[in-house]
Order: structure tokens, then C-alpha cells, then sequence
């Protein structure tokens, strides 16, 4: 990024997927605003699956505009975005030298709906609301970091199980997303009929890759209230189950046993 950055000449912002879903790939957000930063650039975050599954420190490692989603995670309706403005980026959008395009993106007029000039920018869905307010009193119910720990604990025990199955993960060790694990798709295997299989038998919905991945990855999400652990025992039971059918070696068993002995090394009150 640094290399990219400084080939560019003056960059105003930088936009950053923290959680990329199409992958399953967590990006270093902290490393990224410390470069984006000496570039003396904003940094803009999509934190839509990460919002409420993975640490997320806006303040602390000084992202300037971070906006999520109320579905995933955070298990509200969908339909909403949460968004949070840095002193950077408000300072940015406040001295603003022409007006912004579009209404829908006025953040200025957005801001002051809240000052108390309360100025009308929009209705806002208020059922919308007292269902997002519901859903954020049980995060803090849970505790912030034991959620993030939660979906730590459920994705490295359904890896645990997907590798005794003998599937490959294709994300990077290193860079694997908590919330949405993908998996290599074996060669000898029919993405769609395991998908649509998991789907009409088992009442189970996975996703496929998307793009140049279409029909070589699947991918699993393990995100807020569906982050359980009967919900990964059972994806790996069916999912044993659909290979096998299509003549894929596994062993009986494997990939809950697996899982399972995960689990029961963890004191979490799962």
C-alpha cells in the first residue's frame, strides 16, 4: 500500500474493507491507517461483517469515517448503516469548498440534525432504531470482547472441523476472517449441488465464491445470534454428509469430533 500510495501524488482518502466476504480475508486495519496516515490521507472503513464479530478500534487506531451494517453481527433487521465521522473527516466534509452532489451523502446536513439547529435531513425508520437499540443493548449484555471472542472461538473450532474433513481453507492463516470462513471447493466435487443439497435437506444456506471464485470456494458465516455452536456442529454433520454422497473421502464423524474437542478446551459460557 505504501508503494501504491506514494506513486499516486496527493491522495485525499483511502476506502479499506475490514472484512472482506467475498474472500473470508481480514485486513490489517491498524498497519493500514498508520500508512494511509503518513500519506497524510483519510481513512475510510467498510466495517459491515466486521462491526460487532472482530475487534474494531476507531478511536485507538485513529480510522476516520467507519460505517457497518445492523444485520450480521450485530443480528438487528437489516437496512440500516451505522456510521461514525473522525475530527479529520468531519473537518474535511465541514470545509467542503462545493456543495456535495447528493443529499444522500450530505454528511454536513446530516451532522446537523443533530446539532441543535436540528436541521431535517431525512425521516428517520424510528421502528428501525429501537430494533438496532435492542440488538446493541445485547452486545453490551454479552460484553464487546467476549462477542469478538465468541466468534473466535465458534470459527476456529468450525476450521477445525472443515481441515478433519480434509478440506482446504482459502484464506491465509494469518489473515482469516473469524465471522465468514471460505473453503476450497474439491476439484472432484459440484459446488452448487452441495449448496443447493445443504439448502433443501438441511435447511442450511452457504455461499458460493463470487466473481473469478464462482463455483471454486464456499463460503460459511458464523455472525451474532447464528454464532452457535449447534449451528457449526451441524453445517459439518450435513456437510460430511453431501460429500460423501458425491463419492468425496471423509471420515464418519471427523469434522464434529473435531470441533467438539475444540470447544471443550474453551472455559467460554458458550
Amino acid at each position: 500500500m505504501a508503494q501504491a500510495l506514494a506513486g499516486q501524488g496527493q491522495v485525499k482518502a483511502v476506502g479499506v474493507v475490514h472484512a472482506e466476504t467475498s474472500t473470508g480475508v481480514l485486513s490489517p486495519l491498524h498497519e493500514i491507517a498508520q500508512v494511509v496516515h503518513h500519506y497524510d490521507a483519510l481513512l475510510i472503513v467498510d466495517a459491515v461483517t466486521s462491526l460487532g464479530g472482530v475487534e474494531l478500534a476507531m478511536d485507538a487506531w485513529e480510522v476516520d469515517l467507519c460505517y457497518g451494517a445492523s444485520q450480521k453481527c450485530l443480528g438487528a433487521p437489516l437496512g440500516l448503516a451505522p456510521i461514525s465521522v473522525g475530527p479529520r473527516a468531519m473537518a474535511a466534509i465541514t470545509q467542503r469548498t462545493r456543495p456535495v452532489q447528493s443529499l444522500y451523502l450530505d454528511l454536513a446536513t446530516v451532522a446537523e440534525y443533530w446539532s441543535a439547529r436540528r436541521q431535517y435531513h431525512h425521516t428517520a425508520p424510528i421502528l428501525m432504531l429501537y430494533a438496532l437499540h435492542e440488538a446493541l443493548r445485547l452486545v453490551l449484555e454479552e460484553g464487546v470482547p467476549q462477542r469478538w471472542r465468541r466468534h473466535a472461538h465458534l470459527a476456529a473450532g468450525l476450521r477445525a472441523g472443515l481441515e478433519a474433513l480434509d478440506l482446504e481453507l482459502f484464506a491465509d492463516p494469518t489473515a482469516r476472517l473469524d465471522p465468514l470462513t471460505t473453503i476450497v471447493v474439491p476439484a472432484q466435487v459440484d459446488a452448487a449441488q452441495v449448496q443447493r443439497q445443504l439448502y433443501q435437506e438441511y435447511n442450511i444456506e452457504i455461499g458460493g465464491g463470487l466473481g473469478e471464485l464462482q463455483g471454486k470456494i464456499w463460503r460459511i458465516g458464523l455472525m451474532g445470534h447464528s454464532c452457535q455452536i449447534s449451528n457449526v456442529l451441524l453445517v459439518l454433520a450435513a456437510l460430511e454428509q453431501c460429500l460423501a454422497q458425491q463419492g468425496y473421502p471423509v471420515a464418519r464423524g471427523a469434522g464434529v469430533a473435531a470441533a467438539q474437542q475444540v470447544f471443550a478446551a474453551s472455559a467460554l459460557p458458550l
